[in-house]
């Protein structure tokens, strides 16, 4: 299941299918049994209406789940090209042989977030990650050797530029790895299933107006598809672009 959460597209498909089904079962079953009493039909009425609003609730509820975590990936881009701009411009503060040698792993490490926000074949994110942190390495090593040198408060505000550049970076995975739970998945989907059984269930002429048993599985489908979609750092249509970070790399000279 957690393969087809990163493809909205299967995950439309998948639903739309079996949430279909269920509807058509719940009417094959509802068509071999007799006609209930009233009083029968208005309490399946209420039932019917009660899990509906239910999965409406959920589905709503999951929605401002993906949303919430959209909102914080792109805040810590944002922070992450904050940090590296602040860290460039504090280098002046280091003699000016190792600003000279920080600058460019500075800038190339700035091409490598870029390229880790775009990049949608999770088969390259091993060697994103390798070279992430040799880069990561690199750098603290290279500001780390003039603040044993030279220990003064100039040195160590440089210091804790790059501690800043170096602990965005851990934000933003923890919050790419922030997905919405299975098990909220799981729920929403046997929900979905019970609602469209009883949508079944209470169509008794199918003749007329067969089209109107697409409406439910349709727009369920599409809910869980916008959902995913939102929820897929890399999956979906609707992903985080690293607009900061280009801009902060627009502005650094010879980049």
């Amino acid at each position: 299941m957690a393969f087809a959460l990163n493809h909205p597209l299967m995950v439309f498909v998948i639903s739309f299918v079996v949430l279909w089904l269920a509807e058509h079962l719940g009417a094959w079953w509802a068509q071999r049994r007799p006609a209930t009493e009233p009083t029968s039909g208005e309490t399946f009425g209420v039932v019917q209406g009660a899990t509906l609003t239910l999965l409406g609730l959920i589905i709503g509820f999951s929605f401002s789940m993906a949303i919430s975590r959209y909102d914080q990936r792109k805040n810590y881009e944002e922070a992450e090209a904050n940090a590296i701009g602040t860290e460039y411009v504090r280098l002046d503060l280091l003699p000016a042989a190792d600003a000279a040698k920080l600058r460019p792993l500075l800038v190339s490490y700035l091409k490598q977030r870029i390229v880790f926000y775009e990049t949608t074949d999770r088969d390259k994110l091993p060697a994103l990650t390798a070279a992430k942190n040799q880069l990561q390495s690199n750098l603290w090593s290279a500001v780390a050797t003039p603040a044993h040198e030279s220990p003064n408060p100039l040195t160590a505000l440089a210091v804790s530029g790059m501690n800043d550049v170096l602990n965005s970076e851990g934000y933003t995975q923890a919050a790419w790895w922030n997905r919405i739970p299975v098990a909220a998945w799981l729920l929403m989907a046997v929900i979905a299933l019970g609602c469209n059984l009883l949508v079944g269930v209470g169509w008794r002429k199918r003749s007329s107006e067969p089209g109107l048993l697409l409406v439910l599985p349709l727009v369920v489908a599409v809910s869980f598809m916008l959902i995913a979609d939102i929820d897929s750092p890399r999956g979906g249509l609707i992903r985080v672009s690293p607009q900061n970070l280009k801009a902060l790399l627009a502005t650094f000279p010879g980049a």
